[in-house]
C-alpha cells in the first residue's frame, strides 16, 4: 500500500512539474539557438537596456563599419547641443578622400553638408564622408578618435578601442557586441537619426551629372517590418557583422552580431533574435524624450530655474501577460549648480525602481542654454532680496 502511494505521488510530482520544466526548457533551447553561429551576439530593449540574449557578448572582435555607429554618435550630439547644423558644409581633405572600403567617391576639396555626409554615412557607410566629418568637428582624424574614445569612457564601455572612424582595419581597433549595442542604445536617443539609418535608398548630387545612388547595406530595411537602423560591418578579418534596431508598438530592441560567414547568415541570425523579443516581450512607456520632469534653481544664472527633461524614453519591460507591479520614479538633482549651463548638460537622475529593484537609471539635462546674469539683473535680485527681508 505504502509503495502504491509513494508511486503515485511521484507520478504526481511529475505531471504537476513537468509542463512548466518543459516551458522553460523550451525558451532557453530556442533563446540558445538565436545567434549560434555569430561569434558573439546580444540583444537588448532599447529604453530599460535589459540584455535578453547574450552570447559572449564582452568578446573583443573588430567590429568594422559598426564603428561608424559612434561617429554618427558624436556628430548627432554636437548637434543637440547646437554647435553644428545639417545645412553646415563640409569640406574635404586630401586625406578624406583617399579612404578606401565604402566610399562615396568624394573629391579633395568638393563640399557637402552634414546632412548630406550623413546619409553618405549612415546609407553607404561611406569610409570617406566619415574621415571628412571627423576632421570637420576636431580638425584631425586623431583628435576625433580621442573623442570617441572619451565618449566611450563616459559610456562605461570596457571592451572597446577605437583607432579611428571608418572601421578599416587597424590593429587594436576592437568592440564587443555589448559594447556596440549600449552605443546604439545612446545614438537612438536622437530620434531623427532613423531618418537616415531607415532610407533604404536615396541620392548625392542629384542636380549634377555625377548623381549618385546610395543603396543601405542593412538589406532588412526592405525586409524586415520596422527595422530602421543602424549598421552593418564587413572586413576579411571581421566577417559579416550587424548592429540592428527595429521598433513595433511602444517597443524597440537592438540586435547585434559579430562575425557571421555570409550577409545571408547574419540577417537570419538578427531576424531571429527580433522575432523572439517581439514574441515574448512587452514595453510599458513612462517617460517621452524631451518631457519636463523638474525645474532646478541655477545660482548667478540669468533665469532663476532652469528646466529638466528626460534624455531619453523611459519605458519599464516584462515578459508578455505580466503586470506591472509598485513602480516608483525617484529624481535626484545636482547641488549648487551655477551658470553657465549648457544645453543637453546632465544635472539630475531620474531612476525608475519595481518594489525596491532598480529598473532605468536616467540622465535629466538642461532643455536650453543658460548664461550668466548681468550686472543689473544681479543687482535688481539683490535689492528685491534685502527689500522682502525689511519687510
Amino acid at each position: 500500500m505504502k509503495r502504491h502511494l509513494s508511486i503515485l505521488l511521484i507520478i504526481m510530482m511529475v505531471f504537476s512539474i513537468t509542463p512548466q520544466a518543459f516551458a522553460k526548457e523550451k525558451d532557453e533551447k530556442k533563446s540558445a539557438e538565436l545567434a549560434h553561429e555569430a561569434k558573439s551576439a546580444v540583444l537588448i530593449e532599447r529604453d530599460t537596456g535589459q540584455v535578453l540574449y547574450d552570447k559572449n557578448s564582452h568578446e573583443q572582435l573588430p567590429p568594422a563599419s559598426m564603428t561608424k555607429i559612434m561617429t554618427m554618435l558624436l556628430i548627432m550630439e554636437r548637434m543637440e547641443q547646437g554647435k553644428l547644423k545639417m545645412s553646415d558644409k563640409v569640406r574635404t581633405s586630401e586625406y578624406a578622400a583617399s579612404m578606401g572600403g565604402s566610399q562615396i567617391f568624394l573629391e579633395p576639396g568638393e563640399e557637402m553638408t552634414v546632412e548630406e555626409m550623413l546619409k553618405g554615412i549612415a546609407i553607404a557607410s561611406g569610409n570617406d564622408a566619415s574621415m571628412a566629418m571627423a576632421e570637420h568637428l576636431e580638425g584631425s582624424k586623431e583628435e576625433f578618435v580621442n573623442k570617441m574614445n572619451e565618449k566611450a569612457k563616459e559610456l562605461g564601455l570596457k571592451d572597446t578601442v577605437f583607432k579611428n572612424p571608418t572601421g578599416l582595419p587597424e590593429e587594436g581597433h576592437v568592440s564587443s557586441a555589448h559594447d556596440m549595442a549600449l552605443m546604439a542604445k545612446e545614438l537612438l536617443k536622437y530620434e531623427k537619426i532613423t531618418s537616415f539609418t531607415g532610407t533604404y535608398e536615396d541620392y548625392l548630387r542629384e542636380n549634377t551629372d555625377k548623381k549618385f545612388w546610395l543603396v543601405n547595406t542593412n538589406r532588412l530595411i526592405k525586409f524586415y517590418p520596422g527595422v530602421d537602423g543602424i549598421k552593418t560591418g564587413f572586413t576579411q578579418e571581421a566577417k559579416y557583422c550587424l548592429t540592428a534596431s527595429a521598433k513595433k508598438g511602444n517597443m524597440r530592441v537592438i540586435a547585434v552580431v559579430f562575425g557571421a560567414s555570409t550577409p545571408k547568415e547574419r540577417n537570419g541570425q538578427i531576424t531571429k533574435m527580433l522575432d523572439f523579443a517581439f514574441s515574448q516581450y512587452e514595453t510599458h512607456p513612462l517617460y517621452k524624450k524631451n518631457q519636463l520632469v523638474e525645474k532646478l534653481k541655477i545660482n548667478k544664472g540669468k533665469e532663476k530655474t532652469i528646466n529638466l527633461v528626460t534624455s531619453e524614453p523611459i519605458s519599464v519591460l516584462t515578459k508578455k501577460g505580466e503586470d506591472i507591479k509598485k513602480i516608483k520614479a525617484e529624481i535626484k538633482l545636482k547641488k549648487d549648480v551655477s551658470a553657465p549651463v549648457e544645453k543637453a548638460q546632465a544635472l539630475g537622475t531620474l531612476t525608475v525602481k519595481n518594489e525596491g529593484k532598480l529598473l532605468v537609471e536616467s540622465p535629466l539635462v538642461a532643455d536650453s542654454d543658460m548664461d550668466k546674469a548681468g550686472f543689473w539683473t544681479m543687482t535688481k535680485r539683490t535689492l528685491s532680496h534685502w527689500a522682502k527681508i525689511m519687510e
